[in-house]
């Protein structure tokens, strides 16, 4: 690209309820998977910033937690950092299940009347992207984007599969429109600024999310404890998974400690696909009651312990 080409730069919030498909979205828009995704939802604690490059225009795209009713202090946090990355962006993306709205019933409507409510107390205006279309029909469809454009929290409406990359061109399209002349704000082969402890943290977190969310609660969390580059060029990583019961521990490791095996391998997987190197990860399972109201977590993710 010239040097003398005009560019343009900012930042998108992705807003939505829990397992909207918000960092499916994400890692679609980046061509990359910077964010953890899960059958569970409110996976996503902090913001995590995925750069999206198109054409002279660099979009940063900020994945929030899911807006839903916080009971703990860690859900109180989590709704502040996705309402702080909100009312800081440059354009707003109210991600929508399509699918689960076409149901009509449980906590998905009330979640999406949050997100409205709280759009009209911050004075706010977004996109109202409707993903999971291919899991809904074409008549529900409209009726759902007629119902919520009229509430009036709407500029542009776009219908979309996260999942399977359907129309998401469009919508990257009006995120470059959206976004103010400004030299780029990061280099343009970086996809996103998340360090790479954390983001080791998130690949073992979502592995153990996928292999035993029927079974664990929320109340765990991966901290990487040792991150060290071997002379092979290879690294070794130590990570700690903190639980906050004696009982959630044999959950974790599994029977003759199978399912921690099958975690650490999954993770390690990934981990040597995206760092292209050979990596060492060593998983320890420990007991840390209440964690979620130390405020040293809480600053270690990037959240207002006080929220």
């Amino acid at each position: 690209m010239a040097e003398t080409e005009p560019t343009r730069a900012g930042f998108a919030a992705i807003i939505g309820a829990p397992n909207a498909g918000k960092s499916t979205l994400v890692n679609a828009l980046v061509g990359r998977k910077v964010s953890i995704v899960t059958p569970k939802v409110q996976t996503t604690r902090f913001q995590v910033r995925g750069v999206m490059m198109r054409g002279a225009a660099q979009v940063v795209l900020v994945d929030t937690p899911g807006v839903f009713d916080p009971r703990r202090r860690l859900d109180r946090a989590m709704v502040a950092a996705a309402w702080e990355g909100a009312t800081d962006a440059d354009v707003i993306v109210h991600v929508v299940d399509a699918a689960a709205q076409a149901k009509g019933t449980g906590r998905t409507l009330e979640d999406v009347e949050r997100v409205i409510d709280g759009l009209r107390r911050h004075d706010l205006k977004a996109i109202l992207v409707l993903n999971k279309i291919d899991l809904i029909q074409r008549g529900q469809l409209l009726a759902i984007a007629q119902g919520l454009h009229e509430t009036g929290v709407y500029g542009d409406v776009f219908m979309i599969s996260a999942s399977q990359g359907d129309r998401i061109g469009d919508l990257a399209d009006a995120l470059v429109e959206a976004m103010p002349d400004s030299p780029f704000l990061y280099p343009e082969d970086q996809i996103a600024d998340l360090p790479q402890r954390m983001l080791a943290a998130e690949v073992t977190r979502e592995k153990l999310y996928l292999r035993v969310h029927d079974e664990l609660p929320y109340a765990l969390t991966v901290e990487t404890e040792s991150w060290k580059p071997l002379k092979d060029g290879s690294i070794r990583i130590e990570q700690t998974i903190y639980v906050e019961r004696e009982g959630h521990k044999p959950i974790i490791l599994g029977k003759n400690g199978q399912t921690v095996k099958w975690i650490g391998k999954a993770a390690r997987e990934e981990l040597e696909a995206e760092l292209e190197c050979k990596v060492h990860l060593f998983l320890f399972v420990k007991v840390r009651p209440n964690w979620g109201e130390d405020r040293a977590r809480f600053s270690a993710l990037g959240l207002d312990f006080d929220a």
